[in-house]
């Protein structure tokens, strides 16, 4: 079989960055237009006058402001969460810096790989194993979307019940997805090593062995009630400020109770834009949140705002103190748009932890 040339891969490369743009612009443009595809009449038709919509814009600013606070305490928050999976004692200021440059990556560079680019740099840095270091910051975010399924179920709770009601089977597919990621994550934290221990005594693939010894590692914290609980503990902060910081937003643009719902959303979200180096994230930024919030009886146009302001009221935090984090950190933002050079860098040293022993 003849694997296809750099000519050839770079051609896959841009298709799929134009697929993906336009994929984008198609879930985009659902919160600002309408598809006619009967085919009469006009082929998009605006929900909302698109002139006064930019005109009421600076109305939001009022909700705007706390929005962007709560955002930016993601970062201090996530890194005081990450030393609860860490084994190794990390400095602050480093856990900091190195969350502020994964979330750069996240959001201001394409391919989602903003917690590999943590993981990677944590090894380049702190000596940590990179697979280790991937298991740990996994269970930060396994723990996260465990907190954020809990703040989901409390919401029917609240004056969107009846509302709520038509998520229900919704709900029950992330919540059966998260005990499930769970119940693997504790599978592979406790047998993980043992079975790298087996390989080792029977003297064969020697890879296999040291990679099952780094993710038993890396995923150390869930072998025990009290290790999963102390993380759970710490994530239960970040994921309340996000979802308070939607649910501000959404009060913000008329619908009452709507701080209830913020963590409505942001599941909503999370789910959307669960996989990695998916091209269009932003496209099913404004699908989700538009959808979301005109599901919760805001009008159209104050949809549109909610999914546009709050999409660059993200960007603007989170790129700000990462764009801080990367000139402090020395980095060159060339090297970090450099996906490939990444995920080879990455591979690299997946390869390297897989042929030397684990320890201890």
């Amino acid at each position: 079989m003849r694997l296809p040339n750099a000519g050839g891969r770079t051609w896959l490369k841009v298709l799929g960055a134009v697929v993906g743009l336009v994929l984008s612009v198609l879930l985009l443009s659902t919160a600002f237009f309408k598809w006619n595809l009967s085919g009469a009449g006009d082929l998009l038709i605006p929900r909302f006058p698109l002139r006064q919509f930019v005109a009421d814009l600076p109305g939001h600013l009022v909700w705007l402001v706390p929005f962007l606070l709560l955002q930016a305490s993601l970062v201090p928050l996530r890194a005081v969460q990450w030393q609860s999976t860490l084994r190794k004692p990390i400095p602050f200021k480093e856990r900091y810096h190195l969350v502020g440059i994964g979330v750069f990556v996240h959001n201001a560079l394409p391919g989602k790989l903003g917690e590999v680019t943590r993981a990677f740099l944590l090894a380049r840095t702190q000596h940590v194993p990179f697979i280790r270091g991937l298991g740990s910051v996994g269970v930060c975010k396994l723990m996260e979307f465990a907190c954020l399924m809990l703040l989901v179920a409390l919401s029917f709770l609240g004056p969107f019940g009846t509302t709520m009601a038509h998520f229900q089977g919704q709900l029950k597919v992330a919540i059966s997805l998260c005990i499930g990621l769970v119940a693997l994550v504790v599978l592979l934290a406790h047998w993980a090593a043992p079975l790298g221990r087996w390989l080792h005594k029977r003297h064969s693939l020697p890879r296999v062995e040291s990679f099952f010894a780094h993710v038993g590692e890396g995923l150390g914290t869930a072998r025990s009630f009290k290790g999963m609980a102390k993380v759970f503990f710490f994530s239960i902060f970040p994921v309340s400020a996000s979802a308070l910081a939607y649910g501000l937003a959404l009060h913000g643009i008329g619908i009452p109770g709507g701080l209830f719902a913020g963590a409505v959303v942001l599941g909503a979200i999370s789910l959307g834009q669960a996989l990695p180096g998916v091209p269009a994230g932003m496209g099913i930024y404004y699908f989700v949140t538009s959808w979301a919030a005109r599901s919760l009886g805001a009008s159209p146009e104050a949809a549109a705002a909610f999914a546009t302001l709050t999409h660059l009221g993200t960007v603007l935090s989170q790129v700000s103190l990462g764009a801080l984090s990367v000139h402090h950190s020395k980095l060159r933002i060339r090297d970090l748009r450099k996906g490939g050079r990444l995920a080879n860098a990455a591979a690299h040293h997946v390869a390297h932890e897989a042929v030397e022993p684990a320890q201890p």
